[in-house]
């Protein structure tokens, strides 16, 4: 099983994707589009067009876990349109997310719209 933790590095892909492709076809998508490792044990997030699936790829250190999520009905509220290259890679493709906003996305709330809590609070003994 697969933990949503603080520590985990979360990147959401801002372009949609061809859900065609499977672990290997993502993991291209990874390394060329967002320019990122995808050996790394970060997790990514993908969308299709239709705003009804989002897919997630992570790599556990033995082999990659491929999620999927498709709506019954209705489509996801929430997607960034375009965002800022992140740290000083020239890609402007993903967007950094923390655990609290992909739990979320992944129940269809708006994330623009909340108000998420701190990862962790340092403790003063």
């Amino acid at each position: 099983m697969i933990q949503i933790t603080p520590h985990i590095r979360i990147y959401l892909c801002t372009e949609t994707v061809d859900f065609r492709k499977g672990i290997d076809g993502l993991v291209g998508v990874c390394q060329q589009l967002l320019d990122k490792d995808p050996f790394s044990g970060s997790m990514f997030v993908f969308r299709n067009k239709r705003r009804t699936t989002l897919k997630i790829l992570i790599y556990d250190g033995q082999g990659f876990w491929l999620f999927v999520k498709r709506l019954s009905h209705g489509r996801f509220k929430w997607w960034p349109e375009k965002s800022k290259a992140e740290d000083n890679s020239t890609c402007g493709h993903t967007l950094g997310l923390k655990a609290g906003e992909l739990q979320l996305l992944l129940w269809n709330g708006d994330v623009s719209r909340a108000t998420i809590g701190p990862d962790w609070k340092k403790v003063v003994v």
